[in-house]
């Protein structure tokens, strides 16, 4: 009589070993490099990564350089040589790999929506050329070809959490004149080269750089966690905007969302906001930015991404040595208000004017 028993206490075992070597290491870091800025239109290049004990020290590493058969961009970009290229992998022949660093740990990467956007999208792409591949494959066993083994090349990662060092870094409300990770390490005191060029670092091995980087994110979550409250983000409750950047799902339903209120222009400080004025979120406040959002949806304000002539109002706690969307909001003459201020303002909404569907 045949028995299960082997098949499961196999599998028993794996999840024992499994959670000790998580317990062993419960977070990793990873810093990623592409050929652009956003992952429905760039590829990764390269990802590292390392495991790290309760107490931050390194136990794992892994690297790779990766193909994706299209432009990696110039070298000074990545500065992965052709002999790198000419050797690398498929994200699809490494993507177990990066499942088994990043399942269940806590995952430490700087500006999440563009690193995890682009780790999601890849992971996605690589899934669906096995399963293509898979389906062809069936197709020549059906039509009485030889066919070959079936793909699994793994899944879409699932860290327990993840925490953003650039958002923990605006969360504490530190005033950010480079938002890349060397920029944010000099702005917290750390002792590390400002993120300028030079001869030294051009010569040196890109793998050495991306390590150098991935410890630094390391160090900026120590620094950030003793300063005050960090930005974590549970995996399920973010998905892929158009641009794959993977934001939270409040924010993303909030920017697809067709304005059914007529938007009244630019709101004049000191009075009431109108329903169906539109709101722009800018990075350098102290909240979440979905707390903002939430709100502005829930009093009928309109969200954009995208600062335009038509929005109304720019939501940034920094007023001074501003940049980004706050200096483009001032140049258009559009008013700035706290994250404080605003929830103050959105409770007192007046009610505005529907939009015309015969017109529009």
């Amino acid at each position: 009589m045949s028995t299960n028993r082997e098949p499961q206490e196999q599998t028993a075992k794996n999840d024992a070993e499994r959670q000790e070597a998580i317990e062993a290491a419960p977070f990793v870091a990873v810093t990623i490099q592409s050929s652009g800025i956003h992952p429905s239109t760039s590829r990764m290049v390269t990802i590292d990564l390392v495991t790290l004990s309760s107490a931050l020290e390194p136990v794992e590493t892994f690297h790779a350089v990766l193909d994706s058969k299209t432009d990696p961009g110039p070298f000074h970009l990545h500065g992965v040589t052709e002999e790198e290229f000419a050797t690398a992998k498929r994200f699809g022949q490494i993507l177990k790999s990066v499942d088994r660093l990043i399942d269940g740990r806590t995952l430490l990467i700087h500006n999440a929506s563009r690193g995890w956007g682009f780790i999601v999208s890849e992971a996605k792409r690589a899934m669906n050329d096995a399963a293509r591949a898979n389906r062809n494959n069936n197709r020549g066993n059906r039509r009485g070809g030889r066919g070959r083994r079936r793909q699994r090349v793994g899944h879409i990662p699932k860290p327990l959490v993840i925490v953003d060092t650039l958002a923990s870094a605006r969360r504490q409300a530190i005033t950010l004149d480079d938002v890349r990770i060397r920029g944010v390490a000099h702005a917290l005191g750390l002792n590390t080269p400002l993120a300028v060029a030079s001869v030294e670092r051009a010569q040196a091995p890109h793998r050495e750089l991306c390590r150098e980087e991935t410890m630094l994110v390391v160090s900026l979550y120590r620094t950030l966690e003793e300063g005050g409250p960090l930005a974590e983000i549970d995996p399920q409750s973010v998905r892929a905007d158009k641009f794959g950047l993977q934001r939270s799902i409040i924010r993303v339903q909030a920017q697809e969302t067709t304005p059914t209120l007529l938007n009244p222009g630019p709101y004049e400080p000191g009075k009431t906001l109108i329903s169906g004025m539109e709101v722009v979120v800018a990075p350098e406040i102290e909240m979440d930015p979905d707390i903002i959002i939430q709100a502005s949806v829930d009093a009928g304000l309109s969200y954009s991404e995208k600062l335009t002539r038509q929005t109304s109002v720019v939501v940034c706690n920094q007023t001074r040595d501003i940049d980004g969307k706050a200096m483009h909001a001032q140049r258009k003459g559009i008013p700035l208000l706290s994250d404080v201020a605003f929830l103050a303002a959105v409770k007192r909404v007046k009610e505005g004017k529907k939009v015309d569907v015969e017109k529009h």
